[in-house]
């Protein structure tokens, strides 16, 4: 469920000269979509660099956490607050602290000042799933303000209200029943694509 295809990446800002990716992951599930993105992007040779303060004890997440490990991605002990940094250090940033599940987690640490520090930053944000800080419903209003979203299985609502670049949807591998279930109308996916462009 990651954009792994020559239409997502490289992205036009993400020149392979500078690979560098910050990927930032958050407790729940859209963290461990991150963890997922962080090993695609490496095996894309990337270089991604992972910040995940707040790590689950789910046994899978642990174990994404073991294989980026294994593929000597490093992982950050802290965000820098001084967004220039992360200007000058990455060409990119992932958003995977929140998604879809999120509800009140925007307002805890150490979520709260990881949305206060993507808010300022320049380079290009990439949100997987639900813009972090954006309410999967009604949109955004005070959360971050992606370059790209990349929908899992299926545009949430809140897409409706996304202004970025690219919009990638990743759902080709949703089963049969779960369309049908959902009423579903994917998008054709061309060849061997795992994401499409909207």
């Amino acid at each position: 469920a990651t954009p792994v295809s020559p239409q997502a990446f490289p992205l036009p800002s993400l020149p392979r000269k500078q690979p560098t990716v910050l990927v930032v992951c958050g407790p729940a599930q859209n963290g461990a979509i991150g963890l997922v993105c962080a090993r695609h992007l490496r095996s894309f040779d990337y270089e991604p660099t992972i910040f995940y303060p707040k790590r689950s004890p789910d046994p899978l997440y642990r174990d994404f956490t073991t294989q980026c490990e294994k593929m000597d991605i490093p992982f950050l002990s802290y965000l820098p607050t001084e967004v220039q940094l992360i200007n000058d250090a990455y060409n990119a940033v992932v958003d995977a602290v929140l998604g879809a599940e999120a509800e009140v987690a925007e307002g805890t640490e150490p979520c709260a000042a990881i949305l206060a520090t993507l808010k300022h930053i320049r380079i290009p944000i990439v949100s997987l799933d639900v813009p972090s800080g954006w309410d999967a419903e009604a949109g955004g209003s005070g959360g971050i303000s992606p370059d790209v979203l990349v929908s899992l299985a299926a545009p949430k609502e809140c897409a409706r209200r996304f202004l970025g670049r690219q919009h990638f949807v990743a759902g080709r591998f949703l089963p049969y029943d779960v369309q049908r279930k959902f009423e579903l109308n994917p998008p054709e996916y061309p060849g061997t694509e795992c994401v499409v462009a909207l």
